[in-house]
């Protein structure tokens, strides 16, 4: 053979073996993820997480479209003069008042100017308030209406063309969703982000205050770990396409890691009937402070579940019908009432100016009253 034969004949041989090993190699791949390549020469440098990109994205564009309808809830009280006495001066004159302060967070709700809050957050009454844009435009309250039940408030404020949140869906969430808080944390730092995780559903915490009269459990709430601090309340709580589905509500006690909000659901609910009538849903109301007894707590005191009444409001249907304080409520319109099945749950069903009757323990003896519930006023 000649040389040039031989040439040709070398690289014809290359050719096939090169032919053969990409063939093989895209079989290998294809069929057993094998690459030979990569085992050959093993990729090195920088390598991004994809699955980090895409929560950064998310939380970005979130951020981004949301914001603009977060606002800012900033109280100012009227001005006083507060003596204070010192050790080494007597007594000293202190101002309190008179100063803007953030105190809260809402988001908006309808172009016109509607915002949401937590009533909470716009409890005094003898103060003025105002709100402040992503773009640090502040506009005046005009109106306030309380919720006192829900622990929620529509905030009235003269404006249009403003972008509205869009709400979501709280029925179907599931423990370990992604979520999204924005707010004012500390009633310091506008429009801070935070992510988390839904950490538990159905939750019950306690709302209201015993020195405005008024105390109410808020059942359903969700709890989360993002981080909500005081200034977060009335916040929205964002699943990832951005829709609210709680309002942010309260952080536990002595705890790290542990926030609650209000279902959105309820929010439409009682947003739905305002828009109609200008008001919230009629509430019905007792008027008793009570705590529940626990099956275990009513074997070891020897005394029935319920709900032992801790204070009785004065004015109140329970104070008319004749409950005192120490008595122990154990049906409500017949149901008994347990952990599970609280007094707050059994009042919820009912409507204002509907008789119920009320069987007691008292000091050992059954008592039954009959007690015509009110629409409680804010």
């Amino acid at each position: 053979m000649t040389t040039k034969g031989r040439k040709i004949l070398i690289f014809t041989a290359i050719v096939i073996i090169l032919l053969a090993a990409i063939g093989g190699g895209a079989v290998a791949d294809r069929l057993w993820g094998f690459k030979p390549l990569d085992k050959l020469f093993p990729k090195t440098g920088f390598r991004v997480d994809t699955r980090i990109l895409t929560e950064e994205s998310v939380v970005i564009k979130v951020a981004e479209d949301v914001s603009p309808s977060v606002v800012t809830v900033s109280v100012e009280t009227p001005e006083r003069r507060i003596l204070e006495f010192s050790p080494f001066g007597g007594f000293t004159q202190r101002i309190q008042g008179g100063e803007p302060q953030d105190i809260g967070t809402g988001f908006i709700v309808s172009s016109d100017g509607l915002i949401v809050t937590n009533k909470h957050v716009v409890s005094a009454t003898n103060a003025s308030y105002k709100v402040v844009s992503k773009d640090n435009k502040e506009y005046e309250v005009k109106e306030i209406s309380r919720d006192p039940s829900n622990d929620i408030a529509i905030l009235k404020i003269e404006a249009t063309g403003l972008k509205p949140v869009e709400l979501g869906d709280s029925s179907n969430l599931k423990a370990g969703q992604f979520v999204i808080a924005i707010g004012t944390a500390l009633g310091e730092f506008r429009h801070t982000v935070t992510t988390g995780v839904i950490s538990g559903l159905g939750r019950g915490i306690t709302a209201g205050s015993a020195f405005e009269g008024y105390v109410e459990r808020l059942d359903d709430v969700i709890q989360t770990d993002a981080a909500i601090n005081p200034g977060n309340s009335g916040g929205p709580l964002l699943n990832s396409a951005g829709q609210v589905i709680g309002v942010n509500v309260a952080v536990a006690q002595g705890a790290q890691n542990i926030g609650f909000a209000i279902p959105i659901n309820t929010v439409k609910d009682a947003l739905t009937t305002f828009k109609t009538t200008g008001k919230f849903p009629a509430k019905p109301y007792l008027g008793v402070q009570y705590q529940m007894i626990s099956q275990q707590a009513a074997v070891l005191n020897n005394v029935p579940q319920g709900a032992y009444v801790v204070s009785v409001i004065a004015g109140s249907p329970a104070e008319s019908a004749g409950v005192k304080v120490n008595d122990i409520i154990t049906k409500f319109d017949g149901q008994g009432l347990t952990e599970e099945d609280t007094l707050a749950d059994a009042i919820r069903k009912k409507s204002p100016g509907e008789a119920v009757e009320l069987e007691i323990w008292r000091g050992g003896e059954t008592v039954k009253l009959t007690v015509t519930l009110s629409e409680f006023s804010q």
